[in-house]
Formats: structure tokens, sequence, C-alpha cells
């Protein structure tokens, strides 16, 4: 996404009528840890409520045609020898990070599903519409040091939406990036072809191309706190030996992280990177993630399976280390904080969300583009299908 911004920061929320709930002069949301320690909130169990694939094309459709199966290397044989390099750069097909693809995937497969979701066409009015990955950066906010974001807000409908703005640091990052590291993200996707087939009880095949364009996205609903969510991530694959067969309990989340060799890298793994795989998984309810060790020279020699409700025991008696309720918490706050702000239904109005660390989230109010997010072909077909409501469901439904 393009950087758009020019107004980073603003003083005071900018909103034509008073905040809903909160006091009038509330410009901004702190983010402290020690702010957000309290007991673990509420986080309903997610349920997936459909899917749908990209194409080499990035094409959208609207079933499971991407979706690959897990088949790691047999227990018993030798470990695994993976050529992390192998195909660079020739056999690779990275997706153009330059298209603003915002919410756009996500939208169709509401405008497709709208009269089929659980709870009904009104459940949406009441709920946030976003990414994984954009819930996954609030929940890690709290211990984040380096990297800021920025999160679009508007209402529509009732429902609010979130869709991720590329900061311009975050743009200067990307257009510099270096050869090693282009190669590093190469290899975290020439893993996934490693330990993935293309049918359950198939075998992988890693001579083909690594195409970042193709995707299978599990869209899911969820309710943190008194929030309903209705989410879309990317799913590596499923796992045909899953005890449980129902999505997402048998998906798999796949991961490559250099070899450690020292008590103080496995520590330093435990408190950042380990935070966001957490974080990751947990949102979609996947249970666990796979990861392959690569050496030096780029060949994969282990792997190790992470449960993702055993991560937090890596760090719970480490003074440095992340606490899960702080995450949750801090989500439950943003979005609290995101539904008192954005009180006008307008889809050309944008509640720009900004956040640098060490300071709070603050807000500014943009009309139309470069802001606005939510396509024509989206507003005018829900606004011709659905009568306004009249009432919003209950947080509870």
């Amino acid at each position: 996404m393009e950087p758009r911004g020019t107004k980073r920061k603003a003083e005071k929320t900018e909103v034509e009528k008073p905040l809903n709930k909160l006091p009038r002069a509330v410009p901004s949301l702190r983010t402290q840890p020690s702010l957000y320690s309290g007991p673990f909130p509420f986080y309903r169990r997610p349920s997936e409520l459909g899917c749908f694939s990209l194409d080499a094309q990035r094409q959208y459709h609207g079933d499971a045609r991407a979706l690959r199966y897990y088949s790691p290397p047999p227990i018993n044989g030798p470990g695994p020898d993976f050529d992390l390099r192998d195909g660079y750069p020739d056999r690779y097909q990275p997706r153009d990070e330059e298209v603003q693809e915002r919410l756009d995937h996500l939208l169709r497969w509401v405008l497709e599903h709208r009269n089929q979701l659980e709870g009904g066409p009104g459940w949406l009015a009441g709920a946030t519409v976003t990414w994984r990955g954009h819930l996954t950066k609030l929940l890690t906010t709290p211990y984040e040091r380096q990297e800021g974001w920025q999160l679009a807000a508007s209402r529509f409908q009732g429902t609010l939406y979130l869709s991720e703005v590329e900061t311009p640091a975050a743009r200067a990052q990307r257009l510099a990036r270096p050869p090693l590291l282009r190669e590093l993200m190469y290899m975290g996707y020439k893993f996934e072809q490693y330990m993935c087939a293309d049918k359950p009880g198939g075998s992988p095949d890693p001579s083909g191309e690594v195409n970042t364009n193709v995707a299978y996205c599990s869209v899911l609903r969820s309710r943190l706190g008194n929030h309903p969510l209705l989410f879309s991530g990317e799913v590596d694959c499923l796992n045909p030996q899953a005890p449980c067969t129902q999505p997402p309990s048998c998906y798999v989340e796949l991961k490559t992280s250099k070899e450690m060799h020292s008590p103080g890298q496995w520590r330093s793994f435990y408190r950042h990177k380990l935070l966001k795989w957490w974080a990751q998984s947990f949102l979609p309810g996947v249970p666990h993630v796979v990861a392959g060790f690569r050496n030096p020279e780029g060949f994969v020699c282990s792997l190790k399976t992470f449960p993702t409700m055993e991560m937090f025991e890596n760090v719970r008696n480490d003074r440095e280390g992340w606490n899960p309720s702080v995450c949750m918490n801090f989500c439950a706050a943003f979005l609290s904080f995101a539904q008192s702000t954005v009180v006008q239904d307008d889809p050309r109005l944008v509640h720009l969300f900004s956040w640098e660390p060490g300071g709070p989230v603050t807000v500014s109010v943009h009309r139309d583009a470069p802001y606005a997010f939510l396509p024509s072909w989206y507003v005018e077909t829900m606004t011709q299908d659905l009568p306004p409501l009249s009432k919003t469901p209950s947080p509870k439904d």
C-alpha cells in the first residue's frame, strides 16, 4: 500500500459530533503494557464462516482451490534437508506490493455471503470487519519497539471497517529492501513448498515455481469483549491427520527461523518472534505453528512444533517477556476507542489511527481520496440490497 499521509498526528479528533460515551476531548489512546495487565478478556472461540482463494494472477475465487495439505517428512526417516535457496530467483513470482488491495478480497466474500451470515445480515451491523494481520499488529503494539502503523477506519451501515495504510517509513523500507532480506522472504515461502502437498496424502513438489500471489484465506467470526469480529487471514495448510477435522482446528501455520545455539538466542526468540507467532495464530484459532530452523547456508535441518496455547509458557517467568492478557486487553481497548470515535455512518469519511513506538495512538479525519478505502461497487451493492437497519444487534448475539 502507498503512503498517503501528510498529517501523521492530530492534536484532537476532528469529528462533527461529540464522541459517543467518551469525554469529548479524548484525542489519543495510550499503549503502555502496564495499563492493560488485567485479567484475560472474553474471546469467543473463532468459527469459520467460509473461505476464498487467490490464484497465480491474484484473481479471487470463492472456493478452496488454493488450499494445501500438511505433508511433513516421516518422523522416523532422516531429518529434513530442505534447500531454501533452491529456485531463487529463477522460479520466483512475488506479488506486486505496489497494488493496494485494501479489504477488497474480503469485501467480495462478504457481498457473496451477506444473506447467509451466521446471526443474520443484521449481525454485520454491529461487527468490525478487517484482516487478521491488522488485528495481529494491534495485539503486539504494547511490546512493539520498532515499527509504527496506520489504520484507516470507516463506518458503513453500522459496520466498522479497518484497513491498514502503509506508513511512509514502511514504504521507504520496502523500496530499499536489501537483497538478503528479499531472499529470506523467498525462503519462508520455499519452506511451505517443502511441507505441503496439493491433495491429502500427497507428496510435496519443491520443483515448481514459488508464486506468492496464490493464497487460501479463511473467513472467521469471533468476539473480543463486546466487539463482534469478522476477519480473514491467509492459511498455510490443513493437516489431514489432525485430531479435529473442523477448521480452524485442523489448520497449521508454517514458519522459518535461524538456528539457535545459546540460551540468549532462545530468550530473544521467545520474547520477540514467538509473540508475533502467537498473536497471528491465536486470533484465528490455529492450534500449532511448525517451525523449520535454517542454518547459515539456507538449509532447514530441524523442525519444531509450537502449540499456540503453550507459547506463553516460554516467557511466563521472564520479566522482559510478553503477556497475552496485555495484548488482548489493548486490542479490546483500541476497538472501543475506534467504535466511540468513528460515530458518523459515511463510507467516504475516514478516521486515520496512527501510532509510532513510544507514543499514543492518535487520530486524524479525512474525506475521500486518498484515504477512503470502501470501493464503490461494495457500497452501491450493499446500499441497494439492505434497507437501513433501525436496530444494532446486541454484541452478545
